[in-house]
């Protein structure tokens, strides 16, 4: 029997945990990756040599990579900050965009480098161009740039992306939108709303993608809100803020988190950019999905709230179960 094909859809440091547990299960995974980000290294990367942004990419290749410890710590190591040019880079984001630019894209840098780290899945860039990622608030202030829209204060109405180096549509990558047209089931998040998941979404070819699929498309629910994207958010605005981006309830189900964090526990100084536990509207979830799952998928970890990749994977492949 043919592997259930799963595509995990985001960016950031969210989606790692799910595709670290789906690695090793009987899965046929595709990671599809945000390419908006331009801040920290990735952002001067992306800058100096205009190719796709790597950092959100490189989460994702160790993730679903066997590469020995030795290996990724080599892939993961960031230069000092005396290191003049370097300084903060990783070397995974150095190694990444110097194949992009060998390749001639990074959609097939990305093929060159799962087969020399032997990853288990498929990793594509949602775009083989670095895109803007523009935030329009309630108030209509616009503000351009991934890592400028959290200093806004105000709520973000909607966001669409822009090509970055040229005045061109945004397009998906190659294979994106098959796979999203052949899964069995899409995954979307965790991950920031509006800076890791929705970027990916407001391409259009990826958005008439999900609209017309016959995958299960599932949405993990953030736990906590986010400084100056989710603030004061219930799990069912953040939904509603995905069906609203594509023009109507596409989202089958969500998987809801109710076991609490202690607002003890929260390191504010490390994750600082996390508020509060989201609250929850079962209600106004029933009106946005056909199904809501909720229960304990909670990981708390050096003083952060995350999600338990083994659980989350468990319930996701319950529902495959079901839907084969």
């Amino acid at each position: 029997m043919r592997k259930p094909r799963i595509t995990v859809i985001g960016g950031g440091t969210g989606i790692p945990v799910i595709l670290k547990s789906l690695r090793d299960k009987q899965v046929d995974i595709t990671a599809i990756v945000t390419v908006a980000d331009d801040g920290g290294s990735s952002g001067e990367i992306r800058q100096a040599l205009q190719v796709t942004p790597p950092g959100d990419l490189r989460n994702v290749l160790l993730a679903l990579s066997d590469m020995p410890k030795l290996y990724e710590q080599i892939f993961q190591y960031r230069f000092a900050d005396s290191d003049g040019a370097l300084a903060g880079h990783p070397l995974g984001n150095l190694l990444i965009a110097g194949i992009s630019e060998m390749q001639g894209s990074t959609y097939n840098a990305m093929q060159l480098l799962t087969k020399f780290f032997h990853t288990t899945g498929k990793i594509y860039p949602s775009s083989d161009n670095a895109l803007t990622l523009h935030a329009v608030f309630t108030d209509g202030f616009e503000v351009v740039g991934e890592s400028k829209i959290a200093k806004h204060k105000g709520m973000i109405d909607h966001v669409y992306v822009t090509n970055s180096y040229n005045e061109e549509e945004p397009t998906a990558s190659r294979k994106v939108v098959e796979s999203i047209m052949e899964s069995d089931m899409i995954v979307l998040g965790p991950g920031s709303l509006f800076t890791s998941i929705l970027p990916n979404l407001v391409i259009s070819e990826i958005s008439q993608a999900l609209r017309e699929t016959k995958a299960q498309v599932t949405y993990v629910c953030n736990i906590m809100t986010q400084r100056g994207e989710t603030e004061f958010f219930s799990d069912a605005d953040h939904v509603k803020v995905l069906n609203e981006h594509l023009g109507q309830k596409f989202i089958d189900t969500v998987l809801v988190n109710i076991e609490p964090v202690s607002k003890e526990y929260m390191d504010i100084n490390q994750f600082d950019e996390y508020l509060v536990q989201v609250k929850h509207d079962f209600l106004g979830l029933q009106d946005q999905a056909k199904r809501v799952i909720s229960s304990n998928f909670l990981n708390l970890e050096k003083g952060g709230a995350f999600h338990d990749g083994d659980l989350v994977v468990d319930e996701l492949l319950k529902i495959i179960e079901v839907r084969t």
